[in-house]
């Protein structure tokens, strides 16, 4: 009886720990800013993104916002797997993130002409420093910087994937 409670207790610490030391799923706007310029944008972003949320109810509300610079990757990594495992199409509406949980649910906005489209990130990367983002190059044509290679959008975060249960049951 005495080992059954020892190991119930030693399994709630653990969980209790492991829940502790476990980040959050949700990133943090200022997690790779450090400069006060782009931490002014990030705050106005997400005063304008609650200032739409109490004045709109239509349309999914973003959970988080913030700018970054992103680039698109295409015919070289056409056909190749992903790391959700599926295959990659330089036309689908896709983006790759360094952190962002796979199966996240992003809307892009181009500032300079205001075109915006929703992804779903299903890859990693940029691996290019300054870089937050990737999109294909099908989303990088119709946000309308294909042709320079480059551009600072504004990020949503629309949706983020369930956790799945690590609880099992033998």
């Amino acid at each position: 009886m005495r080992a059954k409670l020892f190991i119930l207790l030693e399994s709630v610490f653990l969980g209790l720990g492991l829940l502790i030391l476990t980040p959050s799923i949700n990133p943090t706007p200022s997690a790779k800013t450090s400069s006060p310029a782009v931490q002014s944008r990030i705050s106005a972003d997400a005063a304008h993104a609650s200032q739409a949320k109490a004045g709109s109810k239509s349309g999914p509300q973003p959970i988080a916002v913030w700018t970054c610079i992103t680039s698109w990757y295409g015919e070289d990594f056409d056909g190749q797997p992903t790391a959700t495992g599926e295959t990659y199409d330089m036309y689908a509406d896709t983006a790759a993130h360094p952190t962002l949980p796979l199966g996240s649910i992003v809307r892009v906005t181009n500032p300079r002409n205001h075109r915006s489209q929703i992804v779903r990130i299903n890859d990693r990367g940029p691996y290019v420093e300054g870089r937050e983002l990737d999109v294909s190059y099908a989303v990088a044509q119709k946000l309308g910087f294909d042709q320079r290679g480059t551009a600072r959008v504004r990020l949503e975060l629309l949706q983020v994937p369930k956790r799945q249960s690590t609880v099992r049951n033998y």
